[in-house]
């Protein structure tokens, strides 16, 4: 028996303005939401909710301060570490200025919007696909929410930079990928997306000039000498997750089903490999689709290759399967493998699923993990053999 949606409904469902006030309605909801949970406690200590905000908020006054940024704040402060740049936490200024639940609103809002407005800005795919990928991603985005992280503005940067690169707007794409790279390293590997449109030169010119200025840029409130300390104590930071964190990557993967531990190093090197191969091909970069899939190809490799990956951090990887999928004629495994994803990687992780099968099954065989996995190497194929 065929469902049939009424018109009027099908609509709503198709309506960009109805989906941004259920993304914003969202936004705020989850931040109310956790602010009225309030503090816990943790290590004889009251700590107040929502703390990868808090770390976010603190870092801007710690900046002010002139303390370091990645030390630990044991005194009741925070909870968690700030891990971003000096550059993050001085554009942090404008919601740490904020009263505290105001900041959460605005935080989560900022993560919201930037991801909405960057799948509606995507010239590659159809109006209709674009709505699609919006619904495909929400519930991962309310997770990222839940956790207050910065997932949804790191997909709507990089994201948002191929999508000025494809409107030829070098010199936004370039500030895009930047102000992503600043926040997390693994944001300049969108410049891979951007590599095909003419004005490469022009283009890579933007990228380093917008670099050079998002480095020197929290020299408008410290010194120089703090400055260095800073990067240095973030490089050093940086350095320690490295070498001690696997994260829900390719390499814990290969370590809970086939119990392999191959240097983490190595599997990012192979992985980094397979990614640039279709650049070698560039005549099939010539094709939209093509090129829709290789940014795709990015977001879900910089998660599933990341050793700091975290449940939270799959909606990028989400709006990377989504783009694949909804950008070209799927085919029937295509339809298997994103419906894998949604199941998994987007419900098997949230309350819908019962706590005993979370802690049991998905969280020791990395069943978030998987589906985006397998929906890679299937895009890397897609992108070196398939025709558009």
């Amino acid at each position: 028996m065929r469902l049939v949606v009424p018109k009027r409904v099908s609509a709503y469902l198709a309506d960009p303005r109805i989906l941004l006030g259920l993304y914003l309605l969202a936004a705020a909801v989850v931040a109310l939401h956790k602010m009225a949970l309030g503090g816990f406690e943790m290590g004889g200590r009251i700590y107040p909710p929502y703390q990868n905000y808090i770390a976010f908020r603190n870092a801007f006054f710690h900046l002010l301060a002139r303390q370091d940024l990645y030390a630990a704040f044991p005194m009741g402060q925070q909870a968690d570490l700030f891990k971003y740049t000096p550059t993050w936490a001085l554009f942090m200024a404008p919601i740490a200025a904020l009263p505290y639940t105001a900041g959460a609103l605005a935080w989560n809002m900022l993560n919201a919007g930037a991801l909405f407005a960057a799948v509606l800005w995507v010239p590659t795919v159809s109006r209709r696909a674009r709505v699609w990928i919006l619904w495909f991603v929400f519930l991962s985005l309310v997770t990222s929410m839940q956790n207050a992280q910065s997932n949804g503005l790191m997909a709507g940067l990089m994201l948002g930079a191929f999508a000025a690169r494809e409107r030829q707007r070098p010199a936004v794409a370039a500030l895009l990928v930047m102000v992503a790279a600043f926040g997390k390293p693994f944001g300049l590997f969108a410049v891979l997306a951007c590599l095909s449109q003419p004005g490469l030169r022009r283009f890579l010119a933007w990228v380093v000039v917008w670099g050079i200025a998002l480095l020197l840029l929290p020299l408008v409130v410290v010194s120089p000498g703090y400055l260095t300390f800073l990067y240095r104590s973030w490089f050093d930071l940086l350095q320690h997750d490295h070498a001690t964190k696997a994260g829900l990557s390719v390499m814990s993967w290969l370590t809970a089903w086939f119990g392999l531990t191959p240097p983490k190093d190595l599997v990012i090197a192979v992985g980094g490999l397979l990614l640039l191969l279709p650049l070698a091909r560039p005549s099939r970069l010539d094709d939209a689709i093509t090129r829709t899939g290789l940014i795709a190809s990015v977001l879900v490799f910089v998660v599933i290759f990341n050793h700091m990956a975290e449940s939270p951090t799959y909606v990028i990887a989400v709006l990377g399967v989504a783009l694949w999928y909804f950008s070209r004629q799927p085919t029937r495994l295509d339809t298997a493998l994103v419906a894998t994803t949604f199941a998994l990687t987007c419900l098997a992780s949230t309350d819908l699923i019962p706590l005993s099968v979370r802690t049991r099954v998905v969280a020791p065989f990395m069943l978030k993990a998987v589906p985006c996995i397998a929906v890679w190497v299937k895009l890397q194929y897609d992108l070196l053999l398939r025709q558009p």
